[in-house]
């Protein structure tokens, strides 16, 4: 939706008009907090948008509110991936900053799944929300309160990470909760957490992440797949998958200097 507030159009969310339309959408992780990043990003015109992937690396709530109007320079969606155990707070104060989408993480039952569509929803009788009156970045200038903020902060998309055996043992459940608007297979923690710690292709490992992959798409939630590189891209298309996030900024750049670098030295060695 748009609001006008205080004369000023504020933008679309991005990730919701694409859902709602029915499109595939493309993203890409960042644990680097420097703005220019985002802008970076924005001025490529490709990805829909980008997921500051908060529960990895340092931040602080200023950097929430930068990250964000980097990304609105550009028409540019923003997501936040964030800590389980400061759940309710983050979720809040990344709504409060301008994010249009919250990731919740390592959700395990129906009512952990539930406890975080309440933090993030608004307090009012249509959403049964706890999200209140709060003067932060997304309610400038003067609407706090009104119907206007109301559907703002309710137009937040909600994205769950399925990264737990019980998350996957109650999938059908978690799906079947109207709050649940995507989901996002998480292998690494699964693996994990069943005593096969990165061992993608255990049996186990494989049918959850199918499980994860299927049952969303039957249920008509939009799930999404990370991959490195294109080259990953047809075993989910094969699936029917339309959302993708593509890599990672400290990744990138890692495996640029390695690749890069050796090739350098193995020239200055006269290979």
């Amino acid at each position: 939706m748009k609001l006008n507030i205080g004369g000023d159009m504020v933008k679309e969310n991005t990730l919701r008009k694409k859902l709602q339309e029915g499109k595939p959408t493309l993203s890409t992780h960042v644990h680097s907090v420097w703005p220019s990043q985002i802008e970076a990003l924005g001025h490529t015109g490709i990805y829909d948008y980008v997921e500051f992937v908060a529960e990895y690396g340092p931040s602080d709530l200023h950097d929430l509110d930068n990250m964000c109007r980097a990304a609105e320079l550009h028409k540019l969606g923003t997501m936040l991936k964030i800590d389980q155990s400061l759940m309710p707070f983050l979720a809040q104060r990344g709504i409060g900053a301008g994010f249009e989408s919250i990731l919740f993480t390592d959700v395990r039952n129906i009512q952990e799944v539930r406890d975080c569509i309440i933090a993030a929803r608004p307090d009012h009788p249509d959403h049964k929300g706890m999200y209140g009156v709060a003067t932060r970045r997304n309610s400038f200038m003067g609407y706090g309160g009104s119907q206007e903020y109301v559907d703002n902060v309710a137009d937040t998309v909600l994205a769950f990470m399925i990264e737990k055996k019980g998350a996957v043992d109650n999938l059908e459940e978690i799906l079947s909760e109207p709050g649940v608007e995507m989901t996002q297979w998480g292998g690494s923690d699964f693996s994990m957490g069943i005593g096969k710690p990165k061992q993608m292709d255990a049996p186990e490992v494989k049918a959850a992440k199918k499980k994860t992959f299927e049952l969303s798409m039957k249920m008509g939630i939009p799930t999404r797949a990370e991959i490195k590189s294109a080259d990953e891209m047809k075993e989910y298309l094969d699936m029917g998958v339309r959302h993708f996030s593509l890599g990672t900024d400290i990744l990138i750049l890692y495996t640029f200097w390695k690749s890069e670098g050796e090739k350098v030295l193995r020239a200055m060695e006269g290979e």
